[in-house]
C-alpha cells in the first residue's frame, strides 16, 4: 500500500514528501527545546550559578545558563547576608584604652561582592562559602583581633555611647573585600556592651 493511497488517489506525491519532512522538522524542533529546557538552570538573585568545565569558569546571577552533562559541573552559592556573631566575655573581654575590660558582642554581616563571587567560589566552594559555620571558622579570629585593635582606641565610656564611631571605625579596618576573602561587610551592630565584673 502506498502513501498516496491512504491519503486518497489525487493526493500529489509533493504534499506528501511535504507533510513527511514538516513533522519530522517539528519532531526535532521538540525533541531539541526539551532538551534545552532540561539542560536551562535558573536561580534566583540571591544565588548564583557557578559552572565549570568546557569554556572554562562561568557565573550567573539571578539569571541562568546552560549545563550540559559531562562538559560541565554546577554548583549552587547562596549570595543572601550571612550574620557572624563574635562573643568577648570574663577574660576574653574587650581590654579598653583606659584599661577597662569589656563585654561585648559584635553582629556582623557580610555578603558576596557581584565581582567577587568566581573569585570566592576559587578560594572557598560554593558549599562551603554558602555555610554560616564555615564563615565563623574562616573569620573569627580575623573579627575578633579587629575588635581588640578597635576597642583598644576607645576608653569605655566612649565605647559605650559613642557606639556608632566604634562601627565605623570597625567598618573601614574591615572594609577591603580583599581581606576578606572576596566578602565585603555590609554593617555591625553591637548587640551586648557592658562593663567585665570585677
Amino acid at each position: 500500500m502506498m502513501f498516496n493511497e491512504i491519503l486518497g488517489a489525487g493526493a500529489p506525491e509533493g504534499l506528501i514528501w511535504t507533510v513527511g519532512i514538516s513533522g519530522g522538522v517539528l519532531f526535532l524542533l521538540l525533541i531539541l527545546a526539551i532538551a534545552l529546557n532540561k539542560f536551562y538552570r535558573k536561580v534566583s538573585p540571591d544565588l548564583a550559578i557557578i559552572r565549570t568545565g568546557v569554556g572554562g569558569v562561568k557565573v550567573a546571577s539571578g539569571g541562568g545558563m546552560f549545563i550540559i552533562p559531562l562538559a560541565h559541573q554546577a554548583e549552587i552559592m547562596d549570595l543572601s547576608v550571612k550574620r557572624i556573631e563574635i562573643k568577648r566575655h570574663g577574660k576574653e573581654g574587650l581590654i579598653c584604652m583606659d584599661n577597662i575590660r569589656a563585654d561585648i558582642e559584635v553582629a556582623f554581616y557580610l555578603r558576596i561582592s557581584e565581582n567577587n563571587i568566581e573569585n570566592v567560589a576559587k578560594k572557598l566552594g560554593a558549599v562551603r562559602a554558602s555555610d554560616t559555620a564555615a564563615l565563623v571558622e574562616l573569620f573569627d579570629a580575623q573579627f575578633s583581633e579587629a575588635l581588640k585593635t578597635i576597642g583598644k582606641r576607645f576608653d569605655f565610656v566612649d565605647l559605650y555611647t559613642d557606639r556608632d564611631r566604634f562601627k565605623i571605625e570597625i567598618t573601614e579596618l574591615l572594609g577591603d573585600p580583599e581581606d576578606l576573602q572576596g566578602y565585603e561587610l555590609v554593617s555591625t551592630a553591637i548587640d551586648y556592651l557592658e562593663q567585665t565584673p570585677l
